[in-house]
């Protein structure tokens, strides 16, 4: 029984009832000028063209999400489109709406009304009051018994209110949804906010693994070599890596506060000399080989090619510490080419171990490359290809 009468207790069961009864206001009125069955069928024919004008499915799509989803933000709301027409479908489909919404709005509100004033005549009836005729049901003399029924207008009311907000918001979701196309947009878009937190997460995954490493190796280099030269160069290149990482955490939270922002200032291989220092200022003996022009690599390529780099040096750094490392870095027609390898040590993680390894094989093949990390020939290897188209 609480289940039963839990509907009334909500708001939105009121509004999609004065939803129904908005949309036939106007023939109504016309109806109380000129009482005449060929009113409504004015007002179908008068409903097709305005449901051609893009601008009416904004404003039948606010009015639905106001009225039928219980006026807050949900998931019925959302499904509710309120951006103007764009294809013939979607005109047809509001056509569609406008009319149904015409047909279940002038069959509610005649049920409403007619119910509610067959509930007051069943009471007048009992307690001897003269009735007119009802459309629903017709009283004959004075007799105590149809008050009675009564109860079962007024349930056959409420069913009246419920049943048809219920009905009508199915509707709505049904015909004032978005199209295929517009589905397909918003998972496209959807698929882009998800790649994005992805590679905001791999930017500060990098950045700042790389600058906490450099930083760590530094002091404890400083710390056993007592030597203050040597602890001077070593500040500084904390100093220095602890500064880019700061930039490009203030780069990376500027994406997130501004999600329209340019790509452009996120560092490129042409800034690999400042990734090939930091790692000759932390101890690392770094011999590297740059063939071809490399600032004609395109900017997702080359961005994503800086951050292999920087990971793989961070790698050598954590892992094996001050030892040769040779980078070659080789730009062709068709492709890009990156190895970093040292001397593999029992510290290195095995193949496809560590987050830093799978993300340098997540971003080659974010761009459909490949990358290869692991021992080779008594060496520990990343070598990663990157096309350019």
């Amino acid at each position: 029984m609480v289940h039963l009468l839990r509907p009334f207790g909500r708001a939105v069961t009121y509004t999609r009832w004065l939803h129904l009864f908005i949309g036939v206001v106007w023939p109504a009125l016309w109806i109380f000028v000129e009482e005449a069955w060929w009113i409504w069928l004015v007002a179908a024919v008068t409903l097709a063209p305005a449901g051609l004008v893009p601008a009416m499915r904004t404003v039948e799509g606010l009015q639905a999400r106001l009225l039928l989803t219980g006026h807050r933000h949900n998931s019925e709301s959302s499904d509710i489109v309120v951006a103007p027409s764009v294809s013939w479908r979607d005109r047809g489909r509001l056509v569609v709406w406008l009319e149904v919404r015409l047909l279940l709005g002038w069959a509610t509100a005649t049920l409403s009304v007619q119910l509610l004033l067959t509930s007051v005549d069943l009471v007048a009836s009992a307690f001897g009051r003269d009735v007119d005729e009802g459309v629903l049901i017709f009283l004959d003399g004075h007799r105590w018994w149809p008050v009675l029924l009564a109860p079962v207008s007024l349930a056959a009311l409420a069913a009246t209110v419920v049943g048809s907000g219920r009905l009508i918001t199915a509707l709505a979701l049904r015909l004032l949804g978005p199209s295929p196309a517009e589905r397909l947009a918003a998972m496209e878009e959807r698929t882009e906010q998800l790649l994005e937190r992805t590679r905001i997460a791999r930017e500060l995954h990098d950045s700042i693994g790389h600058a906490l490493t450099v930083a760590v190796v530094q002091a404890g280099a400083a710390r056993a070599a007592g030597d203050p030269a040597f602890t001077d160069r070593a500040l500084d290149a904390i100093e220095e890596t602890g500064r880019a990482a700061l930039e490009d955490l203030e780069r990376v939270l500027g994406i997130l506060r501004e999600s329209e922002r340019p790509v452009s200032g996120r560092p490129t291989l042409t800034d690999a000399d400042r990734l090939l220092e930091s790692a000759r200022a932390s101890g690392a003996k770094v011999d590297a080989e740059l063939t071809g022009p490399v600032d004609t690599v395109p900017g997702p390529v080359s961005r994503e090619g800086y951050r292999i780099l920087q990971e793989a040096l961070t790698n050598v750094l954590r892992h094996a510490g001050g030892v040769p490392v040779r980078v070659r870095v080789e730009v062709t027609a068709e492709a890009l080419a990156l190895e970093v390898r040292n001397p593999l040590t029992a510290d290195i993680p095995g193949p496809g171990q560590g987050s830093g390894l799978r993300g340098i094989r997540e971003r080659a093949a974010l761009l459909g490359g490949h990358a290869h990390t692991g021992p080779d020939r008594g060496d520990w290897q990343v070598h990663a290809e990157l096309p350019l188209r």
